[in-house]
C-alpha cells in the first residue's frame, strides 16, 4: 500500500489534506514529509501506522533505556547526517531508532560499519534529536565536520557584521565555527533559556544555560575547548564588540531572528583568569506577553494594585533582586493603564522589550543622559505617567519626588528585601523622610517561583512532611504537591515560572511612622497588623493552590518573624 493511502486509510490524513502531501513529493518519505511539515498529522501516530504495516516496531525513547556503549562502535557521521541512534543490543543484533522507515541505505552502512545484523526501530525526529544533544553535548555535529547547510537557516542576523582582515576574523567567518554558535543559541532558545553562560575553566570550556532561575549544564564534546577562541570571537562580533580587546570588559547587543521569531541577546564579556568568559541575556520578544492579571498575583493583590496603578499623582515602587520580574510587572502595569488620553513615558537602562504607544528613552551615562538627567528633561514632554527604570541614587529620588509631586504618576524600581525597606532606602539615599511618606503611595515586593511540572507532579499527605513552623497548615483542605521530575520537564520537575507578591499600601500609619524615621521592622509590622500578606504567606498560598512547592518556597524566602499582637 502506498504511504498516502495508508496514512488516509488510517484516517491520518483526509483527502485534501493528502492531495497537497502529495504534490512535488517523489516517494512515500516525501509524502510524510510534507505532511509533518504542513501540520497535517502527528509523527508519532504516523510512524507507527507505517510501522505496522511493513513490520517495524515503535520505540518511544522516552521511556527505552540506551545502552550507551553501543556509541563507541557506531559511526558519528550516521548519528548526525542520517539521525540513526543506537538503542540496544538484542539476541546478536543492535536495535537503531530511525524516524525515516525507507532510508535502507544507512541502515546497511551502519550493519557493515559495526559488523553486525542492524534491526531498524521507529521513533520520532524530536526524541532522536534530543538523545543526540544529551549524549553527544551540543555542537557534536559542527565537531565532527558533518555540517549540511540547511536551505531554511535557523538564524538570520538583522544586522550586518563586519570582520578584519587578520586569521581569527577568518576563522570566525568559517562554516563550522558559523555553525556552533548557531546550534548554541537555538538550543538555548528553544531551551526557554533567559541566559547562556560561557565559561572559561581550567579544564576547557563549560556551557550552562539559565533555565527557570536555574544554571544546569549542558552537555558538550571535550573537543568544543579547542574552539575556544573562535566561538568566543564570533560571539563578539556578532555584538559588534573589539575581538582584539581581551583586557577589559565589554557589553554589547545582538538582534537576530530565530524560527522567524525577533530575538534580542545582550552580551557580556569579562576577562577571566583561564580566558574571557562571556553570558549571554537573552530577550525573546514573541515569547512574552505582558498581561497584568496572568504574572499571578491573587485576586486580593491583583484588585488592589490594580487599583493603586491609576491614581492621580505619586509614586508606586516595584521591588526585588535582579531576575525578580520587576520588569515585566511594570511593563504589564503600563499597557494596562495604557489609552490614548495619557502620555507615558519611559527611562530605562536598558530597554528590553520595545512597547506600543509608550515612548522609550535608552539610559546612555558614558554621555551624561542619566536617570536623573533624562527625567527632568522628560518633564519638559508633558507626560502623564513616567516610569524610571531603577531609582539608584538621591538625583533620580528626587527628581522623582518632584515628579509626583508636581501631577505625575511615577512607576520604578527598587532593590530591597521586602517592600517595607524601599521608605528606609529612600530615606537612606539622602531624601526628607516627609516626602518619602508624602508621595510614596505602595511598594510592591516580588520574587519569582518555578511552577510545578503539570505532567508529574506528585500529590502528598501534608501530614506526613515536616512543614516550616510558618506554614498555615490549619488552611489544608486535601493534599499539596511537590516535584519529581519526568521527560516533559527535563528531569526537574517544574516548567515555568510564576510571581509571588507583598503589596504594602501607605496607610495614614505608615506615613507617620516613614516621616518620624521609624524602621523598615516598624513599618513592617504596621502593614501586616492592616492585613498584608508578605512574601512567604503568598507563596504558601501557591502551594496550597497546587502551583509550586514547599521546597520552592523555602528556596527563595526567608522566614517571616513573628508579629507581636500588642
Amino acid at each position: 500500500m502506498q504511504i498516502g493511502e495508508l496514512l488516509l486509510e488510517n484516517g491520518l490524513l483526509n483527502e485534501t489534506q493528502l492531495e497537497q502531501s502529495t504534490a512535488q513529493a517523489s516517494n512515500g518519505s516525501g509524502v510524510l514529509s510534507n505532511a509533518l511539515k504542513m501540520g497535517f498529522l502527528e509523527e508519532e501516530a504516523a510512524l507507527k501506522a507505517i510501522g505496522s504495516d511493513i513490520g517495524i516496531d515503535f520505540i518511544d525513547l522516552r521511556e527505552a533505556e540506551v545502552d550507551l556503549s553501543l556509541l563507541d562502535s557506531f559511526p558519528n557521521r550516521l548519528i548526525h547526517r542520517e539521525q540513526l541512534f543506537p538503542v540496544e543490543r538484542q539476541n546478536g543484533h543492535v536495535l537503531v531508532a530511525t524516524s525515516n522507515p525507507f532510508d535502507y541505505n544507512a541502515i546497511d552502512e551502519a550493519s557493515s560499519a559495526m559488523h553486525t545484523p542492524i534491526v531498524p526501530v521507529l521513533a520520532t525526529a524530536t526524541e532522536i534529536d534530543r538523545l543526540i544533544k544529551q549524549h553527544l553535548g551540543v555542537g557534536s555535529e559542527t565537531i565532527d565536520s558533518l555540517i549540511q547547510q540547511r536551505t531554511d537557516s535557523e538564524i538570520e542576523l538583522l544586522e550586518d557584521l563586519e570582520f578584519g582582515s587578520d586569521e581569527l576574523s577568518d576563522m570566525v567567518q568559517e562554516a563550522s565555527v558559523v555553525r556552533l554558535v548557531n546550534e548554541i543559541l537555538v538550543e538555548a532558545i528553544d531551551s526557554r533559556a533567559s541566559d547562556v553562560h560561557i565559561e572559561s575553566q581550567q579544564e576547557g570550556l563549560v556551557v550552562r544555560y539559565r533555565i527557570d532561575g536555574m544554571l544546569h549544564p549542558q552537555p558538550v564534546p571535550p573537543e568544543i575547548s579547542q574552539f575556544q577562541a573562535a566561538i568566543i570571537s564570533r560571539l563578539k562580533i556578532m555584538a559588534r564588540l573589539n575581538i582584539a580587546e581581551k583586557r577589559l570588559p565589554q557589553d554589547g547587543r545582538i538582534k537576530l531572528k530565530v524560527h522567524g521569531r525577533e530575538v534580542d541577546i545582550r552580551v557580556s564579556v569579562i576577562p577571566m583568569i583561564h580566558g574571557e568568559g562571556l553570558v549571554m541575556r537573552i530577550l525573546d520578544k514573541s515569547s512574552m506577553v505582558f498581561d497584568l492579571e496572568h504574572l499571578g498575583m491573587s485576586k486580593e493583590i491583583y484588585a488592589r494594585y490594580s487599583e493603586l496603578i491609576k491614581i492621580p499623582h505619586g509614586i508606586i515602587l516595584v521591588c526585588g533582586p535582579t531576575g525578580s520580574g520587576k520588569t515585566t510587572t511594570l511593563y504589564s502595569s503600563l499597557l494596562q493603564i495604557r489609552s490614548a488620553a495619557n502620555k507615558i513615558i519611559t527611562t530605562e537602562d536598558p530597554v528590553e522589550y520595545q512597547l506600543d504607544g509608550i515612548n522609550q528613552i535608552q539610559v546612555h551615562s558614558k554621555i551624561g543622559l542619566t536617570f536623573g538627567a533624562s527625567l527632568r528633561s522628560i518633564l519638559r514632554h508633558d507626560p502623564d505617567i513616567v516610569l524610571v527604570g531603577e531609582i539608584r541614587d538621591l538625583e533620580t529620588a528626587e527628581n522623582a519626588i518632584q515628579a509626583s509631586l508636581t501631577g505625575h504618576v511615577v512607576f520604578s524600581t527598587l532593590h530591597t528585601n521586602d517592600s517595607a525597606g524601599a521608605y528606609t532606602r529612600m530615606t537612606d539615599m539622602g531624601v526628607e523622610p516627609f516626602l518619602v511618606a508624602s508621595t510614596v503611595e505602595a511598594v510592591m515586593s516580588q520574587r519569582l517561583v518555578r511552577r510545578l511540572c503539570n505532567a508529574c507532579k506528585k500529590p502528598v499527605d501534608a501530614t506526613t512532611l515536616d512543614l516550616p513552623a510558618d506554614f498555615p497548615t490549619e488552611l489544608i483542605e486535601e493534599e499539596i504537591f511537590e516535584s519529581v521530575g519526568c521527560r516533559e520537564c527535563r528531569n526537574v520537575g517544574y516548567t515555568g515560572r510564576m510571581g509571588i507578591y507583598e503589596l504594602m499600601h501607605t496607610s495614614d500609619e505608615v506615613r507617620d511612622l516613614a516621616t518620624n524615621h521609624a524602621s523598615s521592622w516598624e513599618l513592617k509590622k504596621v502593614a501586616v497588623s492592616g492585613g498584608m500578606k508578605t512574601l512567604r504567606d503568598d507563596g504558601w498560598l501557591k502551594v496550597l493552590s497546587g502551583h509550586t512547592s514547599v521546597d520552592e518556597i523555602l528556596r527563595i524566602t526567608k522566614g517571616d518573624q513573628i508579629v507581636p499582637t500588642s
